[in-house]
């Protein structure tokens, strides 16, 4: 694919960002997008090698090869149509994915895969400006009726399938606004929501009915949708977050991670927030613990809201900066990694433990860790061991919880379908056999993170597409969208 010699011949060359010191003075995206030349060079970069384990990487098989050749060869609308085939929002995943696709590209074995994920992002933008992508509706309708609970991208990828399908489907979300954590969980300034907006006029041209403000099980029972739909499908978010449970937890300026981001986004959105719960970072000494995306969020979200300093920490050891590609690809390593948010001047530190939080009059002030260190017992499993005399103190007036979650809420929706659940406290279900995404309960469905529990938009988009087809097959008794 490409040009057979032009991964000899050119170099790698990824997007760039604007600088740190004015990106953090607004929430816009800031990436500087290569321009049609360059990548027809990054394209001509991927290699005819035989087995693409890129494939591999990517949760929803993106035909990777193909793609880079037809932008390489400047065939950019019939790139798109490769890069759709498997892909419902290739711009969220283009923006926001982590690109598992580059860590298994046999190019990365010297460090420098194609940049897919920016070809990737390039080639949907393009077809946005170019016109190109317009609304798909089903040329004859089946008459069943399909809920989608749940509207982020698990939730729009199961329900743009199935309108294509010919069902006439209902999207159910609890917010005020359609996108679940695309909306309200990742920053404007990482992917901007008229982003997801263009993508809804194009799935309500196609047929599909959205509804906000729409809590199953709270504001509305979850009988009605057995009543009244042939499905349902259960794509909500793994919500229920990780706590800190140590002294000093409720004191006022401790807040988990998803208290503080959703609120920033809607004051973006014009939206104003009630001056009784409004967090902000501004003038404050920001703890942010937790060293994955959501942390890294907090970090970016800080620093513009105009945060005095703000401290990363994390328990786990510091991961290597390189690792043995002999033994980790094509599969995705633990490796350092630093986020545009971490290198807008956050101090980041690893292997720390929270023994307690401390305050005056009811809010807090300081944090006090510890050091602790990583061993194998005696049966082979990792255990903490705090280091003695390690102890320390750190300044704080905001402290946000970004530690993950654990499961999906399970009261109200949950808890009155009365669904099984997995040992982790997901909704149970598989992903193959005849059974592929069904739970416990009939025509009940479920995929994304309320199924396989916390995890990446891609995977939500892979699991979203297969649930769509897994609900045509049930109803139909045979499907042709694609799995």
């Amino acid at each position: 694919m490409g040009k057979p010699t032009g991964f000899m011949e050119f170099q790698r060359h990824e997007r760039k960002y604007a600088p740190a010191t004015e990106r953090v003075q607004h929430f816009r995206e800031f990436v500087i997008p290569l321009q049609d030349e360059e990548l027809s060079l990054q394209g001509a970069r991927c290699m005819d090698c035989g087995i693409p384990f890129c494939h591999q990487g990517c949760p929803v098989n993106n035909i990777i090869p193909d793609w880079n050749d037809l932008v390489y060869q400047g065939n950019w609308k019939e790139a798109l149509t490769v890069l759709h085939s498997t892909n419902n929002f290739p711009e969220f995943t283009g923006r926001i994915c982590p690109a598992p696709c580059e860590e298994a590209c046999t190019l990365n074995i010297d460090d420098a895969p194609v940049t897919i994920k920016t070809i990737e992002c390039s080639i949907v933008d393009k077809g946005w400006e170019q016109g190109w992508i317009q609304p798909l509706p089903a040329t004859h309708q089946t008459g069943k009726r399909v809920a989608v609970v749940g509207s982020g991208p698990a939730g729009m990828a199961c329900a743009q399938q199935l309108a294509r399908a010919g069902h006439a489907v209902e999207l159910f979300e609890k917010q005020d606004r359609i996108g679940g954590l695309l909306r309200y969980g990742i920053p404007d300034f990482k992917m901007e929501k008229h982003i997801i907006d263009r993508r809804m006029q194009q799935m309500a041209a196609e047929g599909v009915t959205f509804h906000t403000n729409a809590h199953i099980g709270v504001t509305t029972p979850a009988s009605e949708l057995l009543q009244n739909f042939d499905a349902v499908a259960l794509t909500g978010g793994s919500e229920h977050p990780r706590d800190l449970e140590v002294p000093g937890r409720d004191l006022d300026g401790v807040h988990f991670a998803m208290h503080f981001l959703p609120q920033q986004n809607k004051r973006n959105a014009g939206d104003s927030i009630d001056p009784e719960i409004a967090l902000t970072a501004s003038g404050k000494h920001v703890i942010v613990i937790g060293g994955g995306d959501t942390g890294s969020d907090c970090i970016g979200t800080s620093f513009r809201q105009g945060a005095q300093s703000v401290t990363q920490l994390e328990i786990l050891p510091r991961p290597p900066e390189k690792v043995n590609k002999g033994l980790t690809w094509p599969d995705w390593p633990n490796k350092l990694r630093t986020s545009s948010s971490q290198s807008e001047g956050a101090t980041r530190d690893w292997s720390v433990a929270t023994r307690s939080l401390e305050g005056r009059d009811g809010k807090v002030t300081a944090i006090n860790c510890i050091r602790v260190n990583w061993e194998k017992d005696v049966d082979g499993r990792w255990q903490m061991l705090e280091i003695a005399g390690s102890e320390f103190q750190l300044k704080a007036d905001l402290v946000l919880l970004a530690m993950g979650f654990v499961h999906p809420v399970h009261e109200g929706m949950l808890s009155e379908l009365g669904v099984q659940f997995d040992p982790r406290g997901n909704v149970q279900g598989s992903t193959e056999g005849d059974k592929a995404y069904y739970t416990s309960i009939d025509k009940v469905f479920s995929a994304g993170d309320m199924r396989r529990g916390q995890s990446l938009v891609v995977w939500a988009i892979r699991e979203g597409r297969q649930c769509a087809r897994a609900i045509d097959e049930y109803l139909m008794g045979s499907s042709e969208l694609p799995r």
